[in-house]
């Protein structure tokens, strides 16, 4: 691995990774490189690890073989506790359901990331409100989750995501719940957002529109990557 700030080098990269469950081998000897400011697109049938794979790459489960590296940093040898602190500084994570906090209005479920990270209630509401309206969601601020549409709160997800900033944003099928329209709402607010700021994403997905979106894709296909192929002008 590079020098860390080293632009040639991927901004994250795992490396023969193998990662099991009890007797089902969910990862087999998988690598993937993401760049900073690239949007991956990593695809494959159900099954095939793309969810693990990510899960592994984000800190949030340890592969049983292999290395993750992000910046520099060898993740899969840093203690639990600093994986934490990158997760909440450099990394967002958005889920097919988006698991906002459902006591939360859309407001606060924004604002948390920023107030864990130390910043007053009344500014993080403040930055907050600003990243909704960026995705689009003017006017839902007081709305708990289960007040919203899908695709409102799948947005209101993003905005958790990146509110703080990270440097990689890790979207598992992110699009998975929504209609086709919500669909292309979600994916158009998180790319342009994303090119705006130079994030970086790994998006796994199961459906091609979506995955067009990316500039390429990995397909995994029984726990291994296929090779990688540009899938964006």
């Amino acid at each position: 691995m590079s020098e860390k700030g080293d632009s040639s080098a991927p901004l994250l990269a795992g490396r023969d990774l193998v990662k099991a469950y009890g007797r089902t081998q969910a990862l087999r000897g998988a690598c993937v490189e993401l760049h900073a400011g690239e949007i991956l697109a990593v695809t494959g049938a159900s099954g095939s690890g793309k969810s693990t794979l990510l899960h592994c790459l984000a800190g949030i489960v340890r592969a049983d073989a292999g290395s993750v590296a992000y910046d520099g940093l060898r993740l899969d040898r840093l203690p639990e506790k600093r994986l934490s602190e990158l997760r909440r500084s450099d990394f967002g994570v958005v889920f097919q359901f988006g698991q906002l906090i459902p006591e939360l209005t859309a407001l606060d479920n924004v604002a948390l990331p920023l107030m864990l990270a130390g910043a007053a209630r009344a500014e993080a509401r403040a930055r907050a409100g600003t990243w909704l309206e960026r995705f689009g969601v003017r006017g839902q601020e007081e709305l708990r989750p289960g007040e919203m549409s899908g695709g409102q709160a799948q947005r209101a997800a993003l905005a958790r995501a990146l509110v703080t900033g990270p440097k990689v944003v890790f979207a598992d099928e992110p699009t998975g719940a929504l209609d086709s329209l919500a669909s292309e709402q979600v994916m158009t607010s998180l790319v342009h957002t994303a090119r705006e700021s130079g994030t970086a994403v790994l998006l796994v997905t199961h459906d091609a529109q979506v995955a067009a979106y990316a500039d390429r894709e990995v397909r995994l296909g029984d726990g291994t990557a296929v090779p990688q192929t540009g899938v964006a002008a």
